[in-house]
């Protein structure tokens, strides 16, 4: 008998859209399609559950090639960036060209020296790149902006002595005049800004390769910015630059290739994806309007994105702090997927003390593992024709754009930063994506869920930064400036109180009743007030009232927590309210039961559920504690 095959076109006819959404339809069993299962984003926009090749139809974002315009999926025929390492030059050129000597020799194909204008000369350059092969690696340089212009001066000096070709020469200068208003709260007037960026790109025309104004978009990232905002106003910041330049006589195509990028990272992995893939798009659209007469060929070339992505230091944590690897390792994939230029990977120790060899080394690896191992390299744009992403970009894309023209509107960026709206804005913003990790609507592992019982963080906490002072000096009249702040900052700072007391509050799990409840409501009890840096006790079950809370004063515990189901809270947590009257320890019910009105009434305050907010409620537990 002749084996039959298969005709996987006639034996598994596609299943239309229609028919897929009936079935899920059918098994929500009466749930509402659009509420259970349709995503709203932070970004303003909604998700589908699902995306079908129909959805590619009239996307502009399918259309393009690699290194082609609008270069929506990517500027480059192949996904090749650099590893950047950023090295402190502040004080001493000799130690940090040691540094990046050896860094260079690890992986490192792109390096970052951080500047100080006061010891800027010829002599402080020449030492800093001593045996540097400047042909073979890029070179980034932040600096005060007022000793830009120097800089680019002394660096045309230095590389022509050295008999280096300028045109293979690539890096940059970050001369960001916005930044340092928004971040230093230096106040500077339009013409201010427009003299520091024309004189160092008129300085800098001898290194065609080196991109030396920058939109630090980075700072908005580690103040909370939502993928579409750090997006819009990115692209705000660069139309100003463009046009001050352009106002100024710059040359529309040497002004757009002035201007570098250095983006945050996020982790909402697809979204950020997606992000620096609109960007592309988005910025040679704006590029492609100062076409006046004609859009040349120099122009276009120029309208492809320079980006230098960094990981984000938002979702860092001092606590659990290995997982800050997983969360920078996701965020460098989103980076090198989009087919960014550059990728910096921030240290996994940076949020409590200067990077240790070890962190940077790992930091560094991180990269490598993408490149050697992954091949992340070897692909351009691996997510194109996605459906879900490509639908993704195309909607980042329009409400980027909705906000990009609302800035517009009102002045542009500079204007918006004069006038503190953006510093007013992001204040706001972040006050919201505070209150979410404080009801746990955004989750921080290891801070506000799943903590580490027995981590103790304060001992390992030192200074950060690179010690030079360089970032904390305020000026004479400074503006507001934007927000400082990470997502686990305040449940950090709460469990590091309770770390500073001599006893450990402990917190004792009164189980009893219904068995799936009871262990249920233990595990959700234990994890709540382990946040808090409490000591947690939970147990397999009692008989009776009384039972547990012998148990619970054996164990010398500090709060005693009832785990029960519903029903039996009724009668329960008014029999264990009695027998603790007047006691020193804190009582606490594990649910929001129906009968919770009467129980309040009894004088029960403290109830912990999954609606309440975990650090409000943990900061009066901690009042309470302390205070005893």
């Amino acid at each position: 008998m002749a084996e039959e095959k298969l005709n996987m076109l006639a034996d598994f006819p596609a299943i239309s859209t229609k028919t897929w959404k009936e079935k899920i339809i059918a098994d929500l069993k009466g749930a509402d399609f659009d509420k259970k299962l349709v995503w709203r984003t932070a970004e303003g926009f909604n998700v589908q559950p699902f995306y079908r090749k129909e959805d590619l139809k009239g996307l502009k974002t399918t259309v393009s090639a690699p290194g082609q315009f609008p270069y929506v999926r990517g500027t480059k025929e192949n996904n090749e960036w650099a590893i950047r390492q950023n090295i402190c030059a502040c004080k001493n050129a000799r130690k940090a060209n040691a540094k990046a000597l050896e860094v260079l020799g690890k992986g490192i194909t792109a390096l970052g020296f951080c500047l100080n204008k006061e010891k800027l000369n010829y002599r402080f350059i020449k030492n800093l790149l001593a045996d540097i092969p400047a042909d073979k690696v890029a070179i980034n340089f932040s600096i005060c902006a007022c000793g830009a212009a120097q800089l680019a001066g002394i660096l045309v000096r230095y590389y022509g002595r050295m008999g280096y070709n300028v045109k293979q020469l690539v890096g940059s200068i970050n001369v960001d005049p916005i930044k340092q208003m928004l971040v230093k709260g230096k106040p500077l007037s339009r013409e201010q800004v427009v003299n520091k960026i024309v004189d160092v790109v008129k300085a800098a025309k001898s290194l065609p390769g080196y991109r030396v104004v920058g939109v630090n978009t980075i700072a908005l990232n580690n103040a909370g910015a939502y993928c579409a905002q750090e997006l819009a106003y990115a692209l705000a910041w660069g139309a100003e630059y463009m046009t001050m330049l352009t106002d100024a006589g710059i040359a529309n195509y040497k002004a757009a290739k002035a201007i570098r990028f250095n983006m945050g990272v996020g982790g909402n992995y697809f979204m950020e994806i997606a992000k620096f893939r609109a960007a592309r798009l988005l910025w040679a659209k704006i590029v492609e309007a100062y076409k006046a007469p004609i859009f040349t060929t120099a122009l276009k070339e120029a309208a492809k994105m320079n980006v230098s992505a960094e990981t984000s230091r938002f979702n860092m944590t001092v606590f659990d702090a290995y997982v800050n690897l997983l969360r920078t390792q996701t965020e460098t994939m989103s980076a090198a997927i989009a087919g960014v230029d550059e990728i910096t990977v921030t240290p996994f120790d940076a949020t409590y003390e200067v990077p240790t060899e070890f962190a940077e080394r790992i930091a560094r690896n991180q990269q490598l593992l993408l490149k050697e191992e992954s091949h992340f390299d070897k692909v351009v744009d691996p997510a194109a024709g996605s459906y879900y992403i490509e639908n993704l970009t195309d909607a980042l894309a329009n409400e980027t754009w909705k906000q990009f023209l609302a800035i517009q509107e009102q002045g542009g960026m500079y204007q918006m930063v004069a006038e503190g709206k953006v510093q007013e804005q992001f204040q706001a913003n972040l006050t919201k994506r505070l209150d979410d990790v404080a009801k746990r609507k955004e989750v921080l592992l290891g801070s506000n869920q799943f903590p580490n019982f027995t981590e103790k963080a304060g001992k390992k906490i030192k200074e950060t930064g690179c010690g030079c002072g360089c970032c904390k000096t305020k000026p004479e009249g400074a503006i507001a400036t934007l927000p400082v702040a990470r997502a686990a900052e305040e449940f950090e700072t709460l469990r590091l109180e309770t770390e500073a007391q001599k006893k450990q509050p402990v917190a004792f799990m009164l189980t009893i009743g219904n068995l799936a409840m009871r262990i249920a409501r233990a595990q959700f009890s234990c994890n709540f007030l382990a946040c808090a840096g409490y000591k947690v006790i939970d147990n397999n079950g009692f008989k009776t009232i009384a039972e547990g809370i012998k148990a619970a004063r054996k164990a010398k515990a500090d709060i005693i927590v009832l785990c029960s189901s519903d029903d039996e809270y009724a009668t329960l947590a008014p029999e264990a309210w009695k027998k603790l009257q007047g006691a020193k320890e804190t009582f606490i019910v594990a649910g929001a039961p129906a009968c919770m009105e009467e129980l309040q009434k009894l004088g029960i305050e403290n109830f912990i559920h999954v609606r309440v907010n975990v650090l409000d409620t943990l900061k009066k537990l901690n009042a309470q504690l302390l205070n005893k």
